[in-house]
Order: C-alpha cells, then sequence, then structure tokens
C-alpha cells in the first residue's frame, strides 16, 4: 500500500479542513481595541488603550497578540507580555480568552515570550501569580519556574478580598540547556496544539 503524505493528496487537504490556523506576532496598533476588549473578558480591564498603546511603543517591552487566521473577520484569543529591565524579563501579562483555554494556546504565549527573552539576552525571568490560581501556576513550574517569594494582599479588586501573590522566578535564561528545553517545548506544545486542532504561524 502507498502511503500518501505530501501536499495535495487528499489525505492533506482532510487534514486541513480540521486544522484552525492563528497568527502570533507583536500586536500591531491597529488591534489595540481587540486587545483591550480581551483584557476585559480575561482580566476585567488591566490595562487602557494607552496602556497598550504604550507596550506597542516601547523597545523595552514585547507585546505579543494571537489572533485566528481563518475567518473574515479575524478573533484576538490571546495576549502575551513582558518588559526587560536590565538583565530581566518581567512578564507583565499572558491571557487566553476562556472560551479556548484548557488547548494548548497559553503554553505557546509563554513559550513565545521565554524565546524572546531569551532573544533579548536576558538572564531570567520573574512574575507574580495569584496564590488561588493553581492552573496558571502549574504552568509556570512546568517551564521551571520556582516559588520565591510571597506578596501579601498584592491583588484588590473593589469588592473582593485582598489576595496574595506568589512571585515565581525562572533563572538560566542564557545557558545551552535552557535553549535545548525551548526546543523540546516547542515541539510538545505543537504536538498539542495539533490534537486541539489548531496550527500557529509563526511558530
Amino acid at each position: 500500500m502507498i502511503q500518501c503524505t505530501v501536499e495535495g493528496c487528499p489525505s492533506f487537504f482532510h487534514f486541513l479542513s480540521f486544522v484552525n490556523f492563528l497568527v502570533l506576532q507583536p500586536l500591531p496598533a491597529e488591534q489595540i481595541a481587540a486587545a483591550v476588549a480581551l483584557d476585559q473578558r480575561c482580566l476585567g480591564g488591566l490595562w487602557t488603550e494607552n496602556g497598550y498603546q504604550r507596550e506597542v511603543d516601547s523597545p523595552n517591552s514585547d507585546l505579543l497578540g494571537l489572533v485566528t487566521a481563518d475567518s473574515t473577520e479575524p478573533q484576538m484569543i490571546g495576549l502575551a507580555c513582558l518588559w526587560a529591565i536590565l538583565e530581566e524579563a518581567h512578564i507583565t501579562l499572558l491571557a487566553v480568552d476562556p472560551a479556548y483555554r484548557g488547548q494548548g494556546l497559553g503554553q505557546a504565549l509563554l513559550w513565545a515570550l521565554l524565546r524572546a527573552a531569551a532573544g533579548r539576552g536576558l538572564e531570567w525571568a520573574t512574575l507574580e501569580v495569584r496564590l488561588s490560581n493553581q492552573a496558571a501556576i502549574a504552568l509556570y513550574q512546568k517551564f521551571g519556574f520556582e516559588r520565591v517569594g510571597q506578596r501579601r494582599g498584592y491583588y484588590q479588586n473593589q469588592g473582593e478580598p485582598a489576595e496574595d501573590a506568589l512571585i515565581l522566578w525562572r533563572k538560566g535564561l542564557r545557558r545551552p540547556e535552557f535553549q535545548a528545553s525551548l526546543t523540546q517545548w516547542q515541539q510538545q506544545i505543537q504536538q498539542q496544539l495539533r490534537r486541539s486542532g489548531w496550527q500557529i504561524e509563526p511558530f
């Protein structure tokens, strides 16, 4: 039996019919309004349009958007941002639309931020996360983040009790073994995305 594995064979087009394509790229200015809308859905309004514009304009920020690419009306479903401060990548934002969680998209965004940090020659990455957000904590730990501290009452939303933040730290971004980890994570994430019916370009 001949197995058809190349573009042009019926099985290839059958595969494409079940794949949803996404674009992962630096957020362009024309998508700021969509970013604010996603921010409202995920984070309750962390940043305003002016805040996102500052990140787009800043040479010290990497602000990434994840957008559907297979429709006439692209939809933003993910955001991620870091600040480069001396030798540190401070991850300030990681959000996936609630309707699209649990499919590997958060891992893809975090991987892209860590790759950007390594590309800048930064030495370590750090972030704060709610103590109650066990799913996010597990995600960060999967990528080698370790708990180094806790900030009392860091999250204070009106009408809700204050909540502590864990401070997580990921060192060794310049080491050769970290580059090897990036490659391994990329392969694992691609496999999970395919199982969920996604393909990200570029990735």
